[in-house]
Parts: C-alpha cells; structure tokens; sequence
C-alpha cells in the first residue's frame, strides 16, 4: 500500500504516448494536479477564468487573430486547438490541456506553458477530478455491501481514461480494502492513442510504491461508435453474468460531444442492464461557454443541466448530483 502522506512530495509518475513521448500521470489526490474545490477556491478559479475572458474580449478581433496566428508558431498545443479541421479534441492532446506546468518536451515552449497556465485550462482538470470524485462517491457503499464482487469501470470516449483511473486513486485512499478485487476498465472509444497512454499510465499506476499499487486492474479497449450501441449491449450483458459491480462515465465525450438519440441509446442501454453508477460533464449552456464556442471548430452541445436533464429522464435515470466547473457541470445520475 503507497504512503498517502502529501508531507513529502511524491515523485510524478509517466507514461509513454503512442509516439514515445513521456507524459506526467493526472493523480488529483497530488497537490501539483489536485484543484481547490472548496467555495473559496473555485470562487477564485472562476473569476480568475471570467477575468481573462474579459480581457480578451476586449482585443479586437483582428489583432486576436493576428497575435493567435503567431503564437501558433511557437506553440504545439495551439496548433493541435486550432489548426486542424476535426469537429473533437482527440484524447491525448485533450489530456496534454489538463497537465498544468507539468508539461514535457515537446509541448514545454514558453508559449505553450503560458497558455497551460491559464485558467481555463486548470477548469478542464477540475472537470477530470470532479467526474471521478462523483464516481468514486457514488461507488463506495456499493464496494462495502459487495466485499468480493469484481468491479468493472466503463469509460464511453474517454480516451486515457484519467477520470477511471483517479475514481480508482480516490477509492484506495478512502479504504484500502475497497479494490481488493478484481478490477477491469473498459474503454469504448474510437480512438487508439488515448486509450494506448491510458493502459501505459495504469502499468505505472500500479507499480511498487505508486497509487494502485499491488492491484489486480486490467485495461480493454474496445473501438465504438456512440450511434451504435450493440457492442455496449454485449459488454454489459458479459459483465453481468459476472456479477460485477459497474460504474460507468464519459468525461468530455458523449454527454457533451453527441446528439440527442445516442445520449438517449447509449444511457438507455446502461439503464437496462442496472449500471450502479453513471457520471459525467455536460457542456454549460452559460453566455461564457456559448461565447467561447464560436471561437472553436468543436462541435460540443452547450446542453446545461436543464438540457440534459430531460435526455436522462427518457433513458431512466435523474440527475443526482452536481457539480459546477464553469465550463461544464459534471453529474452523477441515479435511476429515475
């Protein structure tokens, strides 16, 4: 079992990327990743959020477009927002947005480390850390009522899965006995790369000394297409003869990214086959969050609670809790 002290720093754990690059591992409980979510510290994280978009509003746009144009010479992270054509942010560059002042070569240009600096940014970490909070939260009691059964985690287009991994983190903090169990992730996404550093960050995630530790976790992706919710239907169908105990989420992805009918399909088919726990973010459909999609090429569903609610009221389930990140509100959903 690791030392959970934070009294010494721990030493930040890496993983490799598909293309060999060693990226930090997202563990909130470290004081370098975690964000204050208390009042007081997200009161400070959203002004200081609302602040900058102030002031860039205040630029015109020509000279915006002028100052963007250059800074994407110097800046990777830039590019990968802006230049390209996808209507979504593909995992790994989505992940490299959450890493803070941790970031490696060769993302480390002194341009790319100011705009990780921003608070927008640190808001897509809060984002991680408060999906697998709720889903850790909402996991616990049913780990204790079930001392043996094994537990499956299913991520829908969560590329490295940071948010599974970090429910898994939370859990072995609260109660070490909890994950004594076997364990699996599975991942449905369309994607290689993310899902590739997802499964190096777990292999030294659960190293000697690491955070999980000594546990019996395994990674499965599995290619999908939200549209088509088969292969979910057959994971879950194989899961249940296991008698596991399931916890499903979706950060930045289906919730936020899909339409109408395959949120309905995708959580439908969760209801059906009595998923435990279900959590993820909802674009906010805030003045801010719509402003700043007009800037984008993504094509993200500024849906807010109160779109999204009646999408999990047709599958079976209601919101049961929330939690706000400015950007997004991430949501834990219980059967209606």
């Amino acid at each position: 079992m690791p030392n959970n002290s934070d009294s010494q720093p721990r030493p930040v754990i890496s993983a490799a990327t598909r293309d060999g690059i060693m990226l930090p591992v997202i563990d909130v409980t470290d004081p370098r990743f975690a964000v204050p979510d208390d009042a007081d510290g997200l009161a400070r994280l959203f002004e200081k959020a609302s602040a900058e978009e102030r002031r860039n509003r205040r630029v015109p746009k020509f000279i915006m477009r002028f100052l963007m144009r250059r800074a994407m010479k110097q800046s990777l992270i830039l590019r990968a927002l802006f230049g390209g054509d996808a209507p979504f942010l593909d995992g790994v560059t989505t992940y490299l947005l959450k890493l803070g002042a941790e970031l490696p070569a060769p993302y480390d240009s002194r341009v790319d480390k100011r705009i990780a600096a921003t608070p927008y940014l640190t808001l897509l970490r809060l984002r991680t850390q408060q999906v697998a909070k709720l889903l850790a939260d909402a996991l616990a009691p049913k780990l204790v009522d079930a001392k043996s059964a094994p537990l499956h985690l299913v991520n829908i287009a969560g590329g490295p899965a940071i948010d599974s991994l970090n429910a898994l983190i939370l859990l072995r903090r609260r109660d070490g006995d909890l994950l004594r169990r076997p364990i699996v992730i599975n991942v449905l996404d369309q994607d290689d790369a993310g899902p590739f550093f997802g499964a190096n960050a777990l292999t030294a995630l659960v190293q000697n000394g690491a955070p999980l530790a000594g546990l019996d976790i395994a990674f499965r992706h599995q290619h999908y297409d939200w549209n088509a919710t088969a292969s979910l239907d057959a994971l879950l169908r194989e899961v249940s003869a296991s008698a596991a105990i399931v916890g499903a989420s979706s950060e930045g992805g289906l919730f936020e990214y899909g339409g109408d009918d395959a949120i309905v399909a995708n959580l439908t088919t969760l209801r059906t086959h009595r998923v435990d726990a279900v959590a993820g973010s909802v674009t906010s459909a805030n003045e801010s969050s719509r402003r700043r999609l007009t800037a984008t090429r993504f094509k993200l569903h500024p849906r807010g609670l109160e779109g999204f609610a009646p999408l999990a009221g047709r599958a079976g389930w209601r919101i049961a809790r929330s939690e706000p990140a400015q950007l997004s509100d991430q949501v834990l959903l219980a059967p209606a």
